[in-house]
């Protein structure tokens, strides 16, 4: 007997990963190995799609929700899942698109074999408060949320690709069209900063390592923060979380400050942009997410 009343598989039908083509071939074998369970097909139609369809999917029943996709695909379906307040609903992804670095991280067993054998697993995620109040707006991120010099460049370690002197060549691009972040704390010191980063799972844009010991379902994520230093060492630093990796990080369940100025921040590679004086908190939800590794 499967654990769940229902499989719906999400997936964007201009996916750069041919995700068309892997949702149907993990229905295909589902409805194979699981035939009393329904597995339905649910395309997304525009940003922010996947969110709205797990949402509604979640709201009722003991569901599995399948994100094929990429990172920012599974975020959106993570958040939305989440946000329906269900905690009967399970989630997981198959990899499809750019980046995939949860599924790869916390990868155990082939997708099919874990739903055919019900192993489901809890695991903490990153909790996003903007704001404080009625008007506070809560995300949740599986992977990792960031401002500043590491974001950018792990978007462009997307685009340069796998490859010793194109993983230099993206840093150094992103490291060109940097500029530092000032931010005060929640104990009123004002600090700039080029980096700052709170991770769930150790390793970001498939070749950047910004922490070793980070496990999703410590009760804990991984602070990575880089004050604003000479240009050089910024330069080292992003160069050394491409090639060897950052080392150890301290942790935290919980990080606030304020943006002081305009500044990007990123879920999972989902860009937000944020507006001087946003207040941000940064806290842990342990054993928010059921899923399947």
């Amino acid at each position: 007997m499967s654990p769940f009343d229902r499989i719906v598989i999400v997936f964007n039908p201009h996916s750069t990963g041919d995700a068309p083509r892997s949702a149907e071939e993990l229905r295909a074998e589902l409805a194979r190995r699981l035939p009393a369970a329904p597995v339905q097909l649910r395309p997304t139609e525009h940003a922010g799609h996947a969110r709205e369809i797990a949402r509604e999917v979640a709201a009722t029943g003991s569901p599995l929700i399948v994100s094929v996709s990429g990172d920012g695909g599974y975020n959106e379906v993570v958040d939305g899942a989440v946000q329906s307040g269900n905690d009967r609903v399970v989630c997981a992804v198959r990899a499809a698109g750019n980046a995939n670095d949860h599924r790869r991280t916390t990868r155990e067993h082939h997708l099919a074999d874990a739903i055919v054998a019900g192993d489901v697993r809890r695991i903490d995620l990153l909790r996003l408060t903007l704001g404080s109040g009625p008007t506070a707006r809560t995300r949740y991120a599986h992977s990792y949320i960031g401002v500043g010099l590491t974001p950018v460049v792990a978007v462009d370690l997307e685009q340069g690709g796998k490859g010793s002197w194109r993983e230099i060549v993206a840093v150094v691009r992103g490291f060109a069209r940097f500029r530092p972040f000032p931010v005060r704390l929640e104990d009123g010191q004002r600090r700039t900063i080029d980096s700052l980063v709170f991770a769930n799972i150790s390793q970001m844009a498939k070749y950047a390592t910004l922490t070793e010991g980070a496990a999703p379902d410590d009760g804990r994520f991984e602070v990575v923060t880089q004050r604003h230093t000479g240009k050089l060492r910024v330069l080292a630093t992003a160069l050394r979380a491409a090639t060897r990796g950052l080392g150890p990080q301290p942790s935290a369940t919980h990080y606030a400050f304020t943006a002081l100025a305009p500044m990007p921040l990123q879920l999972d590679g989902e860009l937000v942009e944020l507006t001087a004086g946003t207040e941000v908190a940064v806290d842990i939800a342990p054993g928010a997410l059921a899923t399947l590794v």
